[in-house]
């Protein structure tokens, strides 16, 4: 790990192996705002509008990698990441503490082990309840990709009629969801969502991947999610454990833990494994995802 100025905040923080780079930001966060290949482009986008604030009350997206909790509301899922944020260097991972949120009494953590000699990080989320009651919530982790990308999401392994009476897979739509819009690629075991930086309008989806994981595509630079999955847990958002989200500027990579009843003093964690491929096709279909992506999904077990 090492300090360094990056993007108009002058305590950043930079881990790197040979192949990859992250940068975290100790001026504010938690947040990864840089994550990729070294000497090549970031995956996560930046807010140039954004870039070197800090402090204020109002919460600002910045871009990058960024923790939540859910579901959804304001103003409890919008509290300001505008604060100095602590840097632990352990042995074998970094630790970022947020300062606890004044308004929810939850603090925020973010531990990451960076691989020695892969393209593979390690990043477990974690909510602390500060709270002398208990709160219901879940994990979230997002990840503000750069414009032009595409996200695989696939769906629960199909099956025949006969043998399936019962529902096995399910989607949740948002008011402003456009199952019509052009971004949308609804293949037979895969849905795909493209970034458009000409269409301005959002669009979300989430579901349940029993698989534990996701992938993204950007200028042949792949990006495999692997993440926790608790099978039989009651998830947000009608289930949720992935969501998607894009609108005129980026495209999110989302994750979800459970739904738990956080008791005070308690912690709950939800770990992700990301992992760079170079050389990766977008794919257009489910035939593509087969050829380009699941070898290299396979690689990640």
């Amino acid at each position: 790990m090492e300090k360094v100025q990056y993007a108009g905040w002058p305590n950043c923080y930079r881990l790197a192996n040979r192949d990859i780079e992250l940068i975290v930001t100790g001026d504010v966060g938690p947040r990864i705002i840089r994550f990729g290949f070294i000497g090549q482009e970031n995956l996560l986008k930046e807010y140039a509008q954004f870039a070197g604030k800090t402090g204020g009350n109002e919460w600002r997206i910045y871009g990058g990698h960024r923790l939540w909790h859910a579901p959804e509301e304001r103003p409890r899922t919008y509290a300001p990441d505008n604060s100095p944020i602590q840097i632990e260097d352990h042995t074998s991972f970094v630790r970022i503490i947020q300062p606890v949120e004044t308004s929810t009494g939850i603090q925020k953590e973010l531990d990451i082990t960076l691989s020695p000699d892969q393209p593979h990080v390690q990043v477990t989320h974690r909510l602390r309840n500060t709270n002398l009651w208990s709160v219901n919530l879940a994990v979230w982790a997002l990840s503000v990709t750069a414009p032009g990308g595409k996200i695989i999401i696939p769906l629960p392994p199909s099956g025949s009629h006969a043998d399936n009476l019962l529902p096995t897979r399910h989607l949740t739509l948002w008011a402003y969801t456009d199952m019509a819009d052009p971004r949308w690629t609804w293949g037979s075991e895969y849905i795909m969502l493209r970034h458009d930086s000409n269409n301005p309008h959002s669009q979300k989806v989430g579901t349940y991947v029993p698989q534990g994981w996701l992938a993204y595509v950007r200028n042949n630079t792949l990006l495999v999610k692997r993440f926790d999955v608790v099978a039989g847990a009651e998830y947000p958002d009608l289930g949720s454990n992935v969501e998607t989200y894009t609108d005129v500027d980026m495209l999110e990579v989302e994750t979800l833990g459970p739904l738990v009843n956080l008791a005070p003093a308690a912690t709950v964690e939800h770990t992700e494994h990301w992992h760079l491929f170079h050389d990766v096709p977008t794919p257009m279909n489910d035939a593509d995802v087969i050829a380009h992506i699941l070898p290299k999904v396979d690689q990640t077990k």
